[in-house]
């Protein structure tokens, strides 16, 4: 494969390819096409991510004007200071470590439900849809005031939209930015919900438009579900895959935390955050990336292929693995990050509890991943125990 790219969100089942640690190995710096960057190096991972003056993060385009064309209003994921600055004040509240606390005993009781559904449909059964995405479909739903009778649609809509192709993908897209359209009119007659949306705007009103508000929804639905119900199923198999870590998170629940901060290192579901474009000449690695290059951060090879004298790769939950760049880094660190790490932890502890002997009802090779999600995740997986 020689795309450097594709070394990248290609994979070997939930391993990186051989290719990624042969690159990491060499060079922290790729030279990945025309006015094109891939960086593999965790020194420059973090300086290009942390570097806002010199790195936009909005669309790459032939001028400034369009790449703020193509930029989805809301999405913080597509602004910088100071737009960048007052969407994530904005957010921020909504996913505090005390907001998610609040939502544990609704989470508690979505796995536990699901669980529950799991043992009545005996084995084989297929986790990802009997388990991971209603998990996280109903969560992600519940934090956005979205009904339970609409999950399995906004759920199809978000995924499709994500990784479909061809019509299928837009007409997907097309359903999604309908009903949020609808969802963000009904709530702003009446903002008296729960929920995230209500409370933007109730607390700012008519300084956050309907746009922004749709653009949030947006980016909540696809960083809070799809990767949530892929870190879900990515984890339950890595734990089948090493059953000595699978005994030992349940012989010592204490190692839950340490256990979720290893996974989230270990799958790292989304292999690299939105490219840079360099506003200026910026030396780099012994390189220079010129005003204008295009620069993609590899966040799987942070995590999994850096060269020899870093730890070793195996899953070890007992290992600190706190430093890990799953959530990415600087300003645009996930917001969603301590709703990500609580609802896996509720998971693990109940999965590993309820079914100890579980395991793959299908050999290993026959597993699919989804080819063209940006996210890492199974199409499905069946389970036994």
């Amino acid at each position: 494969m020689s795309d450097p790219l594709d070394v990248v969100t290609h994979r070997d089942g939930l391993d990186p390819l051989p290719e990624l640690r042969r690159m990491s190995a060499e060079t922290p710096l790729v030279e990945a096409g025309d006015h094109l960057w891939m960086a593999v190096g965790r020194t420059e991972i973090r300086a290009v991510l942390s570097d806002t003056a010199r790195f936009t993060t909005r669309p790459p385009a032939e001028n400034e004007e369009a790449s703020r064309r193509l930029a989805e209003p809301g999405n913080p994921f597509h602004y910088d200071p100071p737009e960048h600055t007052r969407i994530r004040r904005m957010l921020t509240p909504e996913f505090t470590v005390g907001r998610t606390r609040s939502m544990q005993p609704l989470i508690e009781e979505i796995v536990r439900e699901r669980l529950d559904l799991l043992e009545r449909t005996g084995p084989p059964a297929d986790l990802m849809r009997l388990v991971a995405w209603p998990v996280t479909g109903l969560i992600t739903c519940s934090l956005l005031g979205i009904p339970r009778d609409d999950v399995d649609e906004i759920t199809r809509n978000t995924t499709v939209r994500a990784n479909g192709t061809g019509t299928k993908q837009l007409a997907a897209g097309n359903a999604h930015r309908a009903y949020l359209e609808a969802l963000v009119a009904r709530k702003r007659r009446h903002p008296d919900g729960d929920d995230l949306p209500s409370r933007l705007i109730r607390e700012h009103g008519p300084e956050v438009t309907d746009d922004e508000l749709r653009g949030m929804c947006s980016a909540v639905l696809l960083s809070e579900l799809e990767g949530g119900a892929h870190m879900l199923g990515g984890s339950a198999l890595a734990l089948m895959q090493h059953p000595d870590q699978f005994a030992l998170l349940r012989a010592r629940p204490e190692l839950t935390d340490r256990a979720v901060e290893e996974l989230l290192r270990y799958l790292t579901i989304v292999p690299g955050v939105s490219p840079r474009t360099a506003r200026e000449d910026v030396p780099l690695a012994g390189r220079v990336i010129k005003a204008g290059d295009i620069v993609h951060c590899a966040l799987l090879a942070a995590n999994r292929a850096q060269p020899p004298g870093a730890p070793r790769d195996d899953l070890d939950i007992t290992r600190d693995s706190t430093g890990h760049m799953a959530f990415g880094h600087g300003i645009h660190f996930c917001v969603g990050a301590p709703l990500a790490r609580t609802q896996t932890k509720i998971f693990l502890a109940a999965l590993v509890e309820r079914f100890p002997g579980l395991r793959l009802a299908i050999a290993p090779d026959k597993l699919r991943f989804r080819l063209r999600s940006p996210q890492h995740g199974l199409e499905a997986l069946p389970v036994a125990w």
